[in-house]
């Protein structure tokens, strides 16, 4: 199988300007990240709309695609670099992407390893990661996206709202009764999948909640899920650095 890692990476961020180059340890975020897709995949660019982005990567003889500006999110910009990545590329078929976090500079090989083997069934067209909630702080966090999955673990629906409700217990036993998932936000899909989900239109769902993954679910597409014990750092803002530097 032939896996594609797409970084999509933008200089501009409310939070913390210029955040693919913030310096951690003497490499850059987004250099980390792409050390790290690199122990997993033979196949990895950075999509960026920045030219300081763009140099930093050729820096370090990393591959990246320029995508426009005007992208409404990762995942479609994720299609505009694979479309080029693949009109650059001819002699390379890619059978899978999976589109990578630019700020996880501690983000796990095993993690997206873990996501390409879902692929080995057929019937996954989209997949991405959960982990057990372990604690009440991100049990009740509207910032950490909840997920439910059924026997098969593919996911009933995403929320930032804790579910499901617990209508027997008081909300501080609730992890004591049942296991609860938070979502992790990586993503694979095969091309055709990819394409498809770039042209649904917002729906009620996702409006209401802003979480894109609603959308995919809405249109009545199934998506995969593999459970990860790995718990990387996202780095928001320039503090979360710190928290990088001494996982290292």
């Amino acid at each position: 199988m032939s896996t594609l890692a797409i970084i999509p990476s933008r200089y501009q961020s409310s939070r913390f300007p210029g955040k693919p180059l913030a310096d951690i340890a003497g490499k850059t975020m987004i250099h980390r990240v792409y050390d790290r897709c690199k122990i997993a995949f033979d196949y990895v660019i950075v999509a960026t709309d920045d030219k300081r982005i763009e140099e930093e990567v050729a820096s370090f003889d990393g591959e990246s695609v320029m995508t426009s500006q005007d992208h409404p999110n990762g995942t479609s910009r994720v299609l505009e670099a694979y479309k080029k990545y693949s009109k650059s590329h001819p002699e390379i078929k890619i059978d899978l992407i999976i589109n990578i976090q630019g700020d996880e500079p501690l983000i796990s090989p095993k993690q997206l390893l873990s996501l390409e083997k879902l692929f080995i069934d057929q019937d996954v067209n989209l997949a991405t990661l959960v982990k057990k909630i372990e604690t009440n702080e991100e049990l009740f966090d509207i910032n950490t996206p909840k997920v439910i999955v059924d026997n098969s673990f593919y996911a009933l629906y995403f929320s930032r709202s804790t579910i499901p409700f617990l209508r027997d217990y008081e909300k501080i036993e609730w992890l004591k009764h049942h296991t609860f998932y938070k979502h992790i936000g990586l993503y694979a899909y095969r091309p055709q999948m990819l394409e498809k989900i770039v042209s649904m239109a917002i729906g009620s769902l996702e409006k209401a909640e802003s979480l894109e993954q609603l959308r995919w679910l809405e249109n009545g597409l199934k998506i995969k899920v593999v459970e990860t014990n790995y718990e990387s750092v996202s780095v928001d803002v320039p503090s979360d650095i710190q928290k990088v530097l001494s996982n290292l």
